[in-house]
């Protein structure tokens, strides 16, 4: 699903709680939980888009939100 947003890999792997796999993830890149938390939005709201679900991601930040269809 990652590949539809264009999200990297190494960021979809971090987001599951996967190890760094090459030396490069494992020794340079940090990121930081706002730049997984706009990815994980991200792919959020592709998966309710292609659900047919209505949402406004902008609604409550950061707040639970109940969805309906």
């Amino acid at each position: 699903m990652c590949e539809w947003i264009e999200m990297p890999a190494g960021i979809a792997a971090q987001i599951q709680g996967h190890k760094p796999s090459g030396v490069r993830e494992k020794h340079y890149i940090r990121r930081p939980l706002d730049l997984l938390r706009m990815w994980h939005v991200k792919i959020e709201a592709w998966i309710l888009e292609q659900a047919g679900i209505e949402f406004e991601a902008k609604a409550a930040p950061g707040a639970l939100r109940v969805v309906a269809k």
